[in-house]
């Protein structure tokens, strides 16, 4: 790797004007180098500048202040020395594999012959793996496979710095963890110096050589850029035993959490909450209210040989088969596991949105047959009316299960959760205009104002960059920590699954997808993200799902743990 810059910006800002005249400075100031042959890696917060600033790179858009230069010359404009990858695959629907890296290509190498042209091609597909699916068309391909084509397509340009903007970040954990492993195979053999913009520190540390951190917004600097003093290859499972890796990590956590603290958004509330209960719009038979003279505490939720099977041109699928769970009253359970696994199907069984095939699922004594809300559910996506502000939003629910209280009652209920969740000041905000962060607080706080008995949570962050899921993992753990209400969450996150729950259930591949392997999480509560890292047990239990998740990579045919 050469020590001289490939690449130098000297003071670049970038602000924009809105509609009513408004400046927004989203770039400040921002001074990098970047040597022939790195691999940098840029953190960033939601907002905080990273498409802006790649873009900017990129030459699509022009910078206010500043320079770029690339080989000491200022940049002009897009050309074909510096090839982008999006988040967003952008391939043409109606163009095959070959013919959508075919068009990058011809564009840009008029000056070889079409023999010459048409190798390139062959030999970019081939290079992230792609030499089988040639002739498909985009919607025979998965997303994973569709975003392995826009980076052959970089590649194909035969750029001298290939920029990256979050091009994994809509993709499930095990699809990542693949393309990941490509792009470091591309990385070893193309030698080519690459930027990439992710959300995620450890595929920042498992790529690059050094992690270059942004502020938050507004006028976004580069905070701190901390050197990736680790060998390669990076294996993913062993990083986690790694001494030098586990104390950068750390350093990186610990640095972003303190940027986050500064811009606190989880909130108190002014507001008692109101000392009413929820009418039960499923009451049990007259006998058994009766009968019932103590809580359930134990085995308050019953998984029994739950099973789900669809019916398909094939025959019959079975999707889940034999999942038997007991949870304790107050409860957190994560549940974890690689796409297809059946996770979200037991998830919707028991919200009552999906019918079960065989077995049951019983929650404080009744068996689950419908949907109702004692059972909350926040999904991936938040769901809400955009016609709507975030309070008449989280009202819906609450004027149905509180009918009997005052306005006044119901309304403090509504507030304390939204104050709760950070958005005191966002009460009156039109759902529409709302950030998707902001959006799945609205979702948070209306599912916990709906005082279940189940509350479960379908990869609630899933959509979220990681910063701004520790910061609404925060709220969750703050809101449940007052409420202790049962909760079943789904999610890819293996530390998220950790922080957050009392055990971590392990489904295996589907299809026929059983529990694998359950983990007893024995970390004290409540629980801090910074204190969590350097606790002793931390790191092994991670390697726990780490293991079991690499032993299950492989598809259905892996063996049964």
């Amino acid at each position: 790797m050469s020590e001289q810059p490939i690449l130098s910006l000297r003071g670049l800002s970038k602000s924009y004007t809105g509609k009513t005249g408004g400046v927004t400075h989203v770039l400040d100031g921002i001074d990098l180098d970047v040597r022939d042959g790195e691999f940098i890696a840029i953190l960033g917060f939601s907002g905080a500048g990273k498409t802006t600033l790649i873009s900017a790179i990129a030459g699509l858009i022009e910078a206010d202040s500043g320079e770029i230069l690339l080989h000491g010359r200022a940049i002009d404009g897009p050309d074909k020395d510096r090839g982008l990858v999006f988040q967003s695959y952008s391939l043409f629907p109606w163009l095959t594999v070959q013919q959508n890296v075919a068009l990058a290509v011809d564009a840009v190498h008029k000056d070889r012959s079409r023999e010459e042209r048409a190798a390139l091609v062959q030999q970019k597909i081939e290079l992230v793996g792609l030499g089988h699916a040639l002739e498909r068309k985009p919607s025979q391909l998965s997303g994973g496979m569709r975003q392995r084509v826009a980076v052959a397509r970089a590649l194909a340009m035969e750029p001298e710095i290939l920029l990256m903007d979050e091009p994994l970040s809509a993709l499930d954990a095990l699809t990542r963890a693949k393309l990941q492993d490509e792009i470091e195979r591309i990385r070893k053999e193309e030698k080519r110096t690459i930027i990439l913009v992710t959300n995620d520190v450890d595929e920042a540390l498992l790529l690059a050589d050094r992690v270059a951190v942004l502020t938050p917004a507004p006028a976004t600097r580069i905070g701190q850029i901390f050197e990736v003093a680790i060998e390669r290859p990076r294996d993913r499972e062993a990083m986690n035993d790694n001494a030098a890796f586990k104390a950068l990590r750390n350093r990186i956590v610990t640095y972003l959490s303190g940027l986050n603290d500064a811009a606190a958004q989880a909130g108190e509330s002014d507001l008692d909450l109101p000392n009413v209960t929820p009418l039960d719009l499923a009451p049990p038979p007259q006998a058994y209210r009766e009968a019932a003279q103590s809580a359930v505490e134990q085995r308050y939720l019953e998984f029994y040989k739950l099973r789900k099977v669809y019916p398909t041109p094939k025959g019959p699928l079975t999707v889940v088969e034999s999942f038997d769970l007991l949870m304790d009253k107050g409860e957190f359970v994560s549940l974890i596991g690689h796409s297809g696994c059946g996770k979200s199907t037991v998830l919707t069984m028991a919200a009552g949105l999906n019918s079960i095939s065989g077995g049951g699922i019983v929650l404080d004594n009744r068996e689950i047959d419908i949907a109702g809300p004692d059972k909350a559910v926040v999904f991936q996506s938040p769901s809400l009316m955009p016609w709507l502000t975030a309070r008449q939003n989280v009202a819906l629910g609450v004027e149905r299960v509180y009918p009997h209280t005052s306005r006044a009652e119901r309304r403090d209920i509504v507030d304390y959760y939204l104050d709760r969740v950070g958005l005191a000041d966002a009460r009156d905000k039109m759902a529409a205009e709302m950030s998707n962060g902001m959006r799945q607080r609205v979702g948070i706080a209306r599912a916990f104002a709906l005082s279940p008995r189940l509350l479960l949570l379908d990869e609630p962050f899933g959509m979220l960059d990681s910063l701004t899921r520790w910061d609404l993992q925060d709220v969750l753990i703050e809101v449940w920590n007052r409420t202790k209400v049962t909760a079943i969450m789904v999610t890819h996150d293996v530390d998220e699954a950790i922080l957050l729950a009392d055990r971590v259930v392990m489904m295996t591949n589907g299809p026929n997808a059983t529990i694998g392997k359950i983990l007893d999480v024995d970390l004290p509560r409540p629980r801090d993200r910074k204190a969590l890292l350097e606790h002793p047990r931390f790191y092994s239990y991670r390697q726990e799902v780490l293991h079991f998740l690499a032993e299950y990579d492989h598809g259905p045919e892996a063996k049964a743990a």
